[in-house]
């Protein structure tokens, strides 16, 4: 099974070193303790980044989330943002990355006196580690696109279990591309407690129906930055956006879908509940890549 977050392998990657708790050491000598509250409670929040042509894209944005995540659960991150950076950059630097690269941000409450969910048993600072890899989508993504099909369960609202926090705490996720997975899809598509369409596993779900792109509110999907950056540039090239509660059966008409991540930007679906799309990538697919692809270009440059 392929994945939106299929990789094209690369072996520079395993001599990668990793940042853990600022000190850089060898991929394969990078750990964390047992009694590490990521490890013992999935207690965290992490950030995705991308490294395009020297530039670490729409970081501001990136850190933004983090530190409203950390506040979300009350975790002390125990840097700020311009130490956060600096860690970022000295990775970076370290693993002589300038392109062509992505970054996992990690940081957990850190370790604790006794296995225990209860953060009053922490004894020490925030653990952070970020993991830095030479890592592109895999290249027949962009071509063939991806299979979907619908989870069982479903994305749980904000007042349960807020989707638009990146918490360390996946498993409902997981649980939702393995049921993907058995019915031969590469990743799921999950609706919302109410039966609308949620987002997929791990990206935003967008589809095209009588050239209007749709998507779900904001309340039952992921506070996806590449998401956002869709639906400016919908509205700024006059594209039909429609962002509300689109039924399932609204996906009978669909001419094209595509989902979004800062990993893989735009990937196309090719197919949604064994249903093939009639356009893989679409028009409308095509041309939001296109002028994503030159929003990233245009970041890379900025001063």
């Amino acid at each position: 099974m392929a994945g939106s977050q299929d990789i094209a392998e690369d072996p520079r990657n395993a001599a990668v070193l990793v940042s853990v708790n600022g000190a850089l050491v060898p991929r394969h000598e990078a750990r964390v303790s047992v009694f590490d509250a990521g490890f013992i409670a999935g207690d965290g929040v992490w950030e995705g980044l991308r490294l395009h042509r020297g530039r670490l894209l729409f970081l501001e944005a990136h850190l933004d989330r983090l530190f409203q995540g950390a506040a979300a659960i009350g975790l002390d991150v125990g840097l700020d943002r311009a130490g956060i950076t600096a860690r970022l950059h000295a990775l970076c630097a370290a693993n002589a990355m300038t392109d062509g690269a992505h970054l996992r941000l990690m940081v957990t409450r850190g370790e604790k006196r006794t296995p225990s969910q209860d953060p009053a048993q922490s004894i020490g600072p925030a653990t952070m580690v970020i993991v830095a890899e030479f890592k592109l989508p895999h290249p027949d993504l962009a071509r063939h696109g991806l299979t979907l099909a619908t989870a069982a369960n479903r994305v749980t609202r904000a007042d349960q279990f807020d989707p638009r926090l990146n918490s360390h705490s996946r498993l409902p996720l997981i649980i939702a591309l393995l049921q993907a997975r058995q019915a031969g899809a590469d990743e799921a598509l999950m609706l919302d407690d109410a039966g609308f369409i949620a987002s997929c596993n791990a990206t935003n779900f967008f589809f095209v129906r009588d050239g209007v792109v749709c998507t779900s509110d904001d309340r039952s999907c992921f506070a996806g930055i590449t998401r956002a950056h869709i639906v400016a540039l919908c509205r700024a090239h006059a594209i039909p956006l429609a962002i509300g509660r689109h039924a399932p059966y609204d996906l009978a008409a669909a001419g094209e879908a595509f989902v979004t991540g800062t990993f893989g930007g735009v990937t196309p679906v090719r197919a949604i509940d064994g249903r093939a799309l009639p356009a893989v990538p679409g028009p409308l697919t095509q041309r939001l890549r296109a002028l994503y692809t030159a929003l990233i270009d245009e970041e890379a440059t900025a001063k």
